[in-house]
């Protein structure tokens, strides 16, 4: 593919190089469901984790990862399934979407599904030459028709050591979260039991460091505010109504009225439906249960 075709296309690009023209893509009907699911998986994670540990964590999708020759000309590119940046107040691409290598800051996790595709055949060397700091290989559980023999279930995490990648069981970037763990997370249909406590436990490691935790993030703070409101009301409204039955006991011993209602579990429904005034005045003018409880329906 030409620079100039290259300018033209706005399909799906898996790499281009400038030198030879060698571009890969991907056309209709990719990219299947189950190729793409992960990458959107792996968002909605990192959206939880970023709830427990209190501070943002922003998901580029598949941003164009660009090396620019000396003139300025773009000289590779790639595309990621999924970029992930753990602190974008301060380290957002400066072009949205594109992430230029040498002038940008890297992303702090790449993510790279490989479900027809081997990663290991180029890209992966390309991501240790240009120095990120850790790519996760995904290769899902429900596998395409054309996936290759020497494709297993799994994720690999990459990390940068000493300008190399070396498959490391645990991510830095998420501090506890391990390969094994990954993977799961990104291939069951709905989040385990498991899976939010692991969520939970890495989110607030991160926070721990930094000084935040889940009180800081504003949804989750709004939530539980709403939450302790509904608490104080329902909490006021029990104690109104042991209150009132209490007055209502004495009113009905005073007079000598037998009720056979002993607490406000078991109260009438014309209770509900009356206000304390109401209640009060058919108490001290009733002649019994029944009157009380006729007058209480009267209009």
């Amino acid at each position: 593919m030409s620079r100039a075709d290259l300018e033209r296309y706005e399909g799906r690009l898996e790499f281009w190089d400038a030198r030879t023209e060698l571009a890969v893509v991907c056309e209709p009907p990719a990219p299947a469901l189950a190729h793409e699911f992960p990458a959107q998986r792996l968002s909605k994670l990192a959206t939880l984790i970023a709830a427990a540990r209190g501070s943002p964590i922003e998901m580029f999708g598949a941003a164009c990862l660009l090396q620019r020759a000396g003139n300025g000309e773009w000289r590779r590119i790639m595309q990621a399934d999924q970029t992930v940046y753990l602190n974008p107040a301060a380290h957002v691409p400066a072009h949205g979407n594109q992430i230029s290598v040498g002038e940008d800051r890297l992303p702090d996790v790449v993510l790279e599904v490989d479900n027809t595709t081997d990663v290991r055949r180029g890209k992966l060397y390309l991501y240790e030459s240009w120095g990120f700091p850790e790519v996760w290989v995904e290769v899902p559980d429900k596998p395409a028709r054309s996936r290759p023999k020497s494709l297993r279930p799994g994720l690999t995490i990459h990390g940068m050591e000493r300008g190399r990648f070396v498959e490391a069981p645990v991510s830095r970037a998420f501090p506890g979260w391990t390969a094994g763990k990954i993977h799961r997370a990104m291939n069951e249909p709905a989040l385990s039991e498991e899976t939010v406590a692991a969520l939970r436990r890495v989110g607030r490691r991160m926070g721990a460091a930094e000084g935040t935790g889940p009180d800081d993030d504003p949804f989750l703070d709004a939530e539980r505010s709403e939450s302790r409101s509904e608490g104080r009301a329902e909490g006021q409204a029990e104690v109104r109504a042991e209150v009132l039955h209490g007055a209502l006991q004495q009113i009905f011993a005073t007079r000598a009225i037998s009720v056979s209602w002993t607490s406000p579990d078991i109260w009438p429904i014309e209770f509900e439906r009356a206000s304390v005034e109401r209640l009060m005045q058919a108490a001290l003018e009733c002649r019994n249960e029944d009157d009380f409880l006729k007058r209480l329906r009267a209009e």
